[in-house]
This record gives structure tokens, C-alpha cells and sequence, in this order.
């Protein structure tokens, strides 16, 4: 599993941060969905620039029955494909309120 970022959870819920790969360096915002019409629909919105570029969904981990948050990113710059990432503990982190972007490569 590769990190592809850090965000930073803030108090009123959003996490603020900045995605990066080899090839992208872009400040993104995950926002929560205050107005969820139907279950189905993500629990936050991704954003970079004032534009959409992706979505998240509330998961539980099978094993530890904790949750999580799933992301789908998709920008022009991937191409066809899109990114999944999951927000999970950083690595060497002692601060509780950072996480780190997990790519989840999905064929």
C-alpha cells in the first residue's frame, strides 16, 4: 500500500490536505455531505481548486469493525482511470488528527 497524501481532520468534520504523486501535487479538501438525499449518496465530497474531482463513502473494516472513510478520484490527469484511496492512520504520526491517503490499485 502507497501513500498518496496527508489531510488534516478539523473540527467542523472536513479533512484539509494535499494529494501527491509522481506526477500530481494538488491542495485538496474533504468535505462532508450535510444534505444526503438517500443513503447511497457519499458521506463527503473531494475538492481541489473550488472543483469536484471525487467522493467518499463511511466504510467499516471487516476485521477491526472500525470505520473509515473510501475515496474515488478522478481528474482529467488520471486519464481514464480512477483513484481509490482510503484515509487511515499515518504512519510514525503522533498526532490523531492526521491521516494518510492508502491507494487501494483497483484493475
Amino acid at each position: 500500500m502507497a501513500t498518496i497524501g496527508f489531510v488534516t481532520k478539523r473540527d467542523d468534520g472536513r479533512y484539509d490536505g494535499e494529494l501527491r504523486t509522481l506526477s500530481i501535487r494538488a491542495d485538496i479538501a474533504i468535505l462532508p455531505v450535510v444534505d444526503k438525499a438517500s443513503a447511497n449518496q457519499p458521506d463527503y465530497r473531494v475538492v481541489s481548486q473550488g472543483i469536484e474531482i471525487g467522493a467518499g463513502w463511511i466504510r467499516k473494516g471487516q476485521t477491526s469493525g472500525k470505520e473509515y472513510i473510501s475515496l474515488s478520484i478522478a481528474a482529467p490527469e488520471f486519464g481514464a482511470k480512477t483513484l481509490y484511496a482510503n484515509l487511515g492512520r499515518a504512519a510514525g504520526q503522533s498526532d490523531p488528527d492526521v491521516y494518510a491517503l492508502i491507494w487501494s490499485p483497483q484493475e
